[in-house]
């Protein structure tokens, strides 16, 4: 799949689909590893009302690759022709590819999330203890067990995060119970610490210190406050951009066959978060 559906003789488009997508970083990340991959093609962000008729348009305009962000990863299912079984066992796709006869969806956050962990730690036989109860979260539930973890979702939604859990078979706990828990892994798959609210935690720092690693979806800042707090609680941080990035490099794989320029990705992205800093 990939480079050989390509014709390489045509300007290429790929695209972010979502709501909002100015915040985004995918479009300097992607145009970035197309330039060095030698691909004559252009990454756009667009901004969709009608998710329907976003879809159509990728037949239209012969569109090669879309990523799908925020509220659609869900709703997009259907509209598909095809749902990778990775993608389908986690209900949700982030990436689409259009072989020029059907459109296949995949979920590619997943890949982000264990390139992250399995940077830092072993994650077979490991207890890892999710916040949130979202996409996110269903991703990063589907990795850790998928790579022989134990999960335990924590969510403020009582319904959703119990509903999750029971749906990976795992066991869900209110946010009130954690300071009573130990685990190897924490991992935070909410918003809450992104910028502009960077003072943000998802929970207290008692909590923290009651894991050996701490890990955050959040990318923006790349250094959350929660990750600021588990650093200086001696445990080890891994940053939302190694699951952005990761992420990204597997979305070029399936578009693309061909392999990411994953360090020129991650330093794009951090300059990026660093000029937004200032």
């Amino acid at each position: 799949m990939g480079i050989d559906k390509i014709n390489w003789k045509d300007s290429l488009i790929f695209a972010l689909f979502g709501n909002p997508v100015r915040q985004s970083l995918s479009p300097c990340m992607h145009n970035r590893a197309l330039r060095i991959l030698g691909i004559d093609g252009h990454y756009i962000p667009v901004l969709v009302n009608d998710l329907a008729g976003a879809v159509a348009a990728i037949r239209a305009l012969n569109i090669r690759g879309v990523s799908v962000t925020i509220p659609f990863k869900e709703a997009i299912l259907p509209l598909l022709d095809e749902i990778n079984d990775d993608a389908r066992a986690i209900g949700s796709v982030n990436t689409i590819y259009h072989s020029g006869s059907k459109l296949a969806g995949f979920n590619t956050d997943w890949k982000g999330v264990e390139a992250a962990l399995a940077k830092k730690m072993q994650i077979a036989g490991k207890t890892f203890v999710l916040i949130g109860a979202g996409g996110t979260t269903r991703a990063a539930l589907y990795a850790v067990k998928k790579n022989g973890g134990e999960a335990i979702v924590s969510s403020r939604n009582r319904e959703k995060g119990k509903a999750l859990a029971a749906s990976f078979e795992c066991t869900w706990l209110p946010l009130a119970d954690l300071s009573q828990l130990r685990g190897h892994c924490l991992i935070n798959t909410t918003p809450l610490g992104m910028t502009p609210d960077v003072e943000a935690m998802p929970v207290p720092e008692n909590v923290i210190q009651r894991f050996n690693y701490v890990m955050d979806a959040v990318y923006n800042p790349p250094a959350t406050r929660l990750l600021q707090k588990a650093t200086e609680a001696g445990a080890v941080a891994i940053s939302g951009v190694e699951m952005f990035v990761a992420q990204g490099g597997e979305q070029l794989r399936i578009w693309t066959g061909m392999e990411p320029p994953l360090r020129s990705m991650k330093a794009v992205v951090l300059s990026a978060l660093k000029k937004r800093i200032r």
